[in-house]
């Protein structure tokens, strides 16, 4: 069954019908698939179109039966939040039967919140089950998501968020009171009181360093998305249990992986699995409650394309 016309899903819409709970669920099926070998999906194509301005295109296909598609989004420099970047665009799908293409759909929106959904499914995968303190840095977007997400895989008894500016992480955390959100102004304290962490910055430069961990800690790192800046230094890169959502994408594209192998620090085999083999069982993920575990997040078409397509059928029911 398809609409007789072309979906529309701006990014209210998004909002409204593409619940946490929902997203974690579709994720996490999509990181099954893509490891699992079921879906087609070609690397990142960037176009620089000067300072602060690139043009990205992520095409691929949730199997050679399914719906298809791209992302396609500009990432810009933010004029009203200096030193932020904009991800606009759209995703494209196609239905499988006549290659018709049946909805367009926001592609800031889904970014935020399959991305939060992500980082949600591999700390669920990766942290120690007794993990109860959550540090959050960055005072953006996706802060906001990952606070809405990382809750329903864990029982966090303290929240903390830090930023650059002391005051938005007070905003942001009075925003999430009811989950015991608290603003921190010592990241490096911070740092070595949380069991799981979240990079969310637009960071050149380290803002964590391995040697601030204390054993058992799980790290999301999410902010970086190519190669160029880095949100935590080679020590942390070295010192843990690599997973990437994609080990081609992490080869080509995993900023702080790439500088710690050009240091000879590490080489391709410190990426042990993609998240996605760690679900389906394959690759073991944690191995013990002392081991540092890391989640490199840099998306891919797949994981884009699974929301767009369940914000479509579900709009048919």
């Amino acid at each position: 069954m398809k609409r007789e016309q072309l979906a529309i899903f701006d990014g209210q819409y998004v909002r409204d019908h593409l619940s946490y709970p929902d997203c974690i669920r579709v994720v996490r099926d999509a990181m099954e698939a893509l490891s699992a070998g079921t879906t087609r999906q070609l690397l990142r194509t960037m176009i620089p179109l000067g300072s602060g301005r690139t043009f990205a295109q992520m095409p691929g296909a949730l199997g050679e039966r399914e719906m298809f598609g791209a992302k396609m989004i500009s990432v810009f420099a933010d004029p009203s939040s200096p030193g932020l970047r904009r991800h606009r665009g759209v995703v494209l799908l196609f239905e499988p039967d006549e290659g018709e293409p049946v909805a367009i759909a926001d592609a800031e929106e889904i970014t935020h919140i399959r991305t939060a959904a992500a980082t949600a499914v591999a700390t669920d995968a990766l942290a120690r089950k007794d993990a109860r303190t959550l540090l959050i840095i960055g005072t953006g977007g996706q802060a906001r998501t990952h606070l809405r997400a990382l809750p329903l895989v864990r029982d966090f008894d303290r929240v903390h968020i830090w930023g650059r500016s002391f005051d938005k992480a007070q905003s942001l955390a009075s925003e999430f009171a009811t989950i015991g959100a608290e603003a921190v102004s010592d990241l490096e304290a911070a740092t070595s009181r949380a069991d799981v962490i979240c990079t969310l910055t637009t960071s050149a430069e380290p803002v964590i360093l391995g040697a601030w961990l204390r054993p058992g800690t799980h790290v999301n790192l999410v902010g970086s998305s190519g190669p160029g800046p880095v949100e935590a230094d080679n020590a942390l890169v070295a010192m843990s249990r690599y997973i990437a959502d994609s080990r081609a994408s992490a080869l080509d594209a995993a900023a702080e992986f790439l500088v710690a192998k050009q240091a000879g620090l590490v080489t391709n085999d410190h990426i042990v699995a993609e998240i996605g083999e760690v679900l389906l069982g394959r690759i073991p993920g944690r191995q013990n409650d002392t081991e540092i575990t890391l989640y490199k997040s840099l998306g891919h078409a797949v994981q884009d394309l699974a929301v767009a397509a369940h914000l479509y059928r579900s709009s048919l029911v």
